[in-house]
Formats: structure tokens, C-alpha cells, sequence
């Protein structure tokens, strides 16, 4: 656990909240905009650790460590969702030899 006297102490809540905030904006207009299957998933990954700065922060703010719990869960599930999605990714580049997600239509059932 983070101890009080850190330097997450000495900033204003505030500051984790901007940051945090344009950390999840910038990931999710990556993810609405780019085509590219693996900048993609950099986009949510920086999207998921966007929550996990802001759980640290709140973490500190209330002196409760449940939020640094909950952001090894998070880092948990994301590494799983990293592995199975490029597993996907690399079977796909086998096939199409792309990895544009205009060309996922052979996906489709």
C-alpha cells in the first residue's frame, strides 16, 4: 500500500482526475478511429490503466486499500484479454496477412 506521506499526498485529487480523464479520452478516440487492430488494443489497454491511475489515486485520497487490490485484478484481466487477443490477431495475419479491421468480414458467420 501506498503510504500517506508519498507524493500521491502532496498533489490535489484533482490533478489525478484530469489526468486520468485525458489518458481514458485519448484512448477511446484512438480505439473509435484507428483501423489498426494492435494500435487498437494499445488503446484500451491505455484506457484500462487510465482507471487504474484513478483507483490508486482515490485509493490514497480515502486510505483504504481495496483500490489497489482491484488494480491487480484489472492488470489481470487485461493481460488475459492481451494474450487471447493476439492470439486472434496472429491467426488472422496468418490468413489475410493484415492486421486492418476493415478486413475482419471473415469473422462474420
Amino acid at each position: 500500500m501506498i503510504q500517506s506521506n508519498s507524493i500521491f499526498s502532496h498533489l490535489p485529487i484533482e490533478y489525478y482526475f484530469i489526468l486520468s480523464s485525458a489518458l481514458f479520452c485519448i484512448g477511446l478516440f484512438g480505439l473509435m478511429y484507428r483501423q489498426n487492430a494492435i494500435i487498437m488494443f494499445m488503446c484500451v489497454e491505455m484506457m484500462l490503466n487510465s482507471i487504474n491511475l484513478l483507483l490508486v489515486a482515490l485509493s490514497v485520497w480515502h486510505n483504504d486499500a481495496q483500490g489497489q487490490v482491484f488494480v491487480f485484478f484489472i492488470m489481470g484481466v487485461a493481460a488475459a484479454e492481451v494474450t487471447v487477443g493476439l492470439a486472434i490477431l496472429v491467426s488472422f495475419f496468418r490468413n489475410k496477412h493484415t492486421v486492418d479491421t476493415d478486413e475482419f468480414n471473415l469473422l462474420k458467420g
